[in-house]
């Protein structure tokens, strides 16, 4: 981060300070275009503006005042009435929250509060595959859960024998992914969900990625496994409403199957001379704004909105797999069949392919275990397929011809690879955030 002066000590106009802030823009990622392969779900212009309008319109609301606002409070329930008629939990309940990340604590605060209090465990443990998002490591690391990290099968699913054998007598959670983010595969939900319920173990099913685009998949024909409350054992479920839910960011939803197991979610506080103090999740403050436009996207959408998006998204990532199976040296990891997923090569750098892409314009998340370039696809990359297959035939061919890829991240992600011990790599990595906060 650049030095900045002093505070001035007078203001600038209105037009100045937004200029100087579309200048600032010009060299982020060019998500507009479809240039980018994550981080942004695009759905296009009309979406965008109507998220821009719901999101001012209560942008100064707090939702950590239900009673103070009972817009919010409306909008809120009804986003959660939505999803827990999309995920079959007939009695499931449960709160937004600002993003995945926070889902996942809550999950696992959730699980942990419940086992303290119904199982007696004050030295919890929760099992998960190895493909699971890093918030759950989050959560180990802030709530003091033990993380069982469990090594994935060759298909990069959950090993179910595997996690069966993890599973001991202070386990509290065990968690299942549909799907994982790295290789966009299902994990097998309904055997890790009966057996942790073999175990007398609660389960989550993290779809924080594909909470809202696999139930209209399936309504389009697209053969996927139970993955929801549908599947006995499943007592909680994420989904984020600002990946394929298409809301602004950041809004998310956490669900329990039942109200008394949410309950454990909930901060209460009744010795505070400001009064009774009680949050839903992790934030006091709620931005009122994110949770107007969540509401605003799911009316604003409806079925046939959602569907209509979801073929595009479905239909666009088939082809890109096709594509990318049918250039010489690469290769899909597993057998991804929704919006993620990732490949590799046992010929070319993979790295130095990304470095070659990033050149070009195009920008494509890295990966270590094994090295891999993954891709994340939204309705605006149905634009974008020829011109971005085209450019990775051209650098597959260039770097098979010996011809060297341009600097990048390449020398870094094969450095971090190579370090056998992960703590000196986490280091390094911290070493690198400083550098980008200075």
């Amino acid at each position: 981060m650049s030095k900045s002066p002093r505070l001035a000590t007078q203001g600038r106009s209105h037009q100045d300070v937004l200029a100087q802030m579309r200048e600032l823009r010009t060299e982020d990622a060019r998500w507009q275009e479809g240039r980018t392969w994550s981080l942004v779900y695009n759905a296009g212009e009309d979406i965008r503006r109507l998220l821009a309008e719901a999101y001012t319109e209560f942008m100064s609301e707090n939702g950590l005042s239900p009673l103070a606002f009972p817009s919010l409070r409306r909008f809120e329930s009804e986003v959660l009435a939505i999803g827990a008629e999309l995920f079959h939990g007939d009695t499931a309940a449960g709160t937004m929250t600002s993003g995945g990340t926070e889902s996942i604590l809550m999950a696992v605060k959730t699980a942990r509060d419940f086992a303290r209090a119904e199982r007696g465990i004050t030295e919890p443990e929760m099992v998960l595959p190895a493909s699971v998002h890093p918030a759950f490591q989050k959560a180990a690391h802030y709530f003091g859960v033990k993380a069982v990290n469990v090594p994935l099968a060759p298909d990069f699913r959950a090993d179910v024998d595997a996690m069966r054998a993890a599973v001991g007598p202070r386990t509290v959670l065990v968690v299942g992914s549909a799907p994982a983010y790295p290789h966009g595969v299902m994990d097998p939900i309904a055997e890790l969900a009966a057996m942790a319920s073999e175990k007398g173990v609660l389960f989550h099913v993290d779809a924080c990625l594909g909470g809202f685009l696999l139930p209209f998949a399936r309504r389009l024909g697209h053969e996927l496994p139970d993955f929801d409350f549908a599947v006995p054992g499943v007592t909680s479920l994420s989904a984020d409403l600002h990946k394929y839910g298409y809301a602004a960011k950041g809004a998310s939803l956490i669900l329990y199957r039942t109200p008394e197991l949410r309950r454990h979610q909930f901060f209460t506080y009744s010795d505070w001379c400001g009064g009774i103090y009680a949050s839903p999740s992790m934030a006091g403050t709620r931005p009122g704004g994110a949770i107007a436009a969540a509401w605003a996207i799911l009316k604003y959408l409806g079925e046939e909105g959602y569907l209509k998006l979801s073929r595009t998204v479905l239909d666009t990532a088939r082809t890109l797999r096709e594509g990318i199976s049918a250039i010489p040296g690469l290769k899909l990891l597993g057998q991804p069949r929704l919006s993620v997923f990732s490949f590799a090569s046992d010929t070319l750098d993979v790295y130095a392919l990304g470095d070659a892409m990033e050149a070009r314009g195009w920008k494509l998340d890295r990966q270590m275990g094994p090295p891999a370039l993954h891709l994340m696809v939204t309705p605006v990359h149905a634009t974008v397929v020829e011109p971005f297959l085209a450019d990775l035939r051209a650098c597959a061919a260039s770097l098979a011809s010996g011809e060297p890829a341009p600097d990048g991240s390449a020398a870094m992600y094969g450095m971090l690879g190579a370090i056998p011990d992960r703590k000196e790599a986490d280091d390094f990595i911290r070493q690198f955030m400083d550098a980008i906060y200075e």
